[in-house]
């Protein structure tokens, strides 16, 4: 199997995973560069898996469907163009030999979900849409507080190898963030560097894997001392037992961090 982050506006990737025959992509919010990569390729896409209704996700779906006759996958809840194979927690996914389990994560959106596959070439593989990113997690445009650390967590309890394929290439924005939380957090710290570095070649950041995510993530990391400590420096309602508020805090202070 083959797992291609293709560029896509600022700083989305469109995955595609392909065997050299078959392909699949997930949130294409642009059909450009997937119709270039299946040209390039030599590959036929035979399934689009969507995370959540967001136009950067879902607008080059319809051109895709219309051009290759793939099938459409999305979340149950949510506005996703026209047909589409609707899923929740517990539903499958069936492409290119590969079983996907279907995780409800809402949070960013009310009805998001993500994709696993326990195996691919060896290690498991997620598609998180914009619920987890390296070194941070997406807005609360529809979900609350709760619903994002129910979310995260479910994510963060799966294994440490799995690569973690979010959407965005907001690595060093996030990790500038996670410093001010954690300045002390040498695995933290080590990231970045290595971070800094690919991104100075015009390199993907993605995919990480979970169990650096565990290490790194304030917003996996919110029952931590520190971090549950910086959350109430930042707002001192915040009671350092309540997951949630530090959780809540963090996001807000994410949402005005320069």
């Amino acid at each position: 199997m083959n797992l291609l982050p293709l560029p896509a506006f600022t700083d989305n990737y469109i995955w595609m995973l392909h065997d050299g025959h078959q392909a699949v992509v997930v949130d294409p919010g642009d059909s450009a560069p997937v119709v270039q990569a299946l040209q390039q390729l030599g590959v036929q896409l035979k399934a689009i898996l969507v995370t959540h209704h967001h136009a950067d996700h879902v607008g080059g779906v319809d051109a895709l469907r219309d051009a290759t006759g793939a099938v459409v996958y999305g979340p149950a809840r949510e506005r996703i163009p026209e047909p589409v194979v609707r899923l929740a927690q517990g539903d499958t996914v069936d492409a290119l030999g590969l079983r996907f389990e279907v995780i409800d994560v809402p949070g960013h959106t009310a009805g998001h979900i993500a994709y696993y596959c326990p195996a691919v070439d060896g290690a498991p593989l997620l598609f998180c849409g914009d619920t987890l990113f390296s070194g941070g997690c997406g807005r609360l445009f529809e979900g609350t507080p709760a619903q994002m650390l129910a979310s995260l967590d479910q994510l963060a309890a799966l294994p440490g190898d799995t690569r973690v394929c979010c959407t965005h290439e907001y690595t060093l924005s996030n990790l500038k963030f996670a410093r001010a939380v954690e300045p002390g957090n040498t695995a933290l710290l080590h990231y970045s560097t290595q971070c800094e570095s690919l991104r100075a070649r015009n390199e993907p950041t993605l995919p990480s894997r979970m169990a650096l995510e565990r290490e790194i993530n304030p917003f996996l990391r919110v029952r931590q001392p520190d971090v549950a400590h910086a959350a109430q420096v930042f707002d001192a309602q915040v009671h350092q037992e309540d997951a949630v508020a530090v959780l809540a805090a963090l996001r807000q202070w994410k949402n005005e961090f320069r």
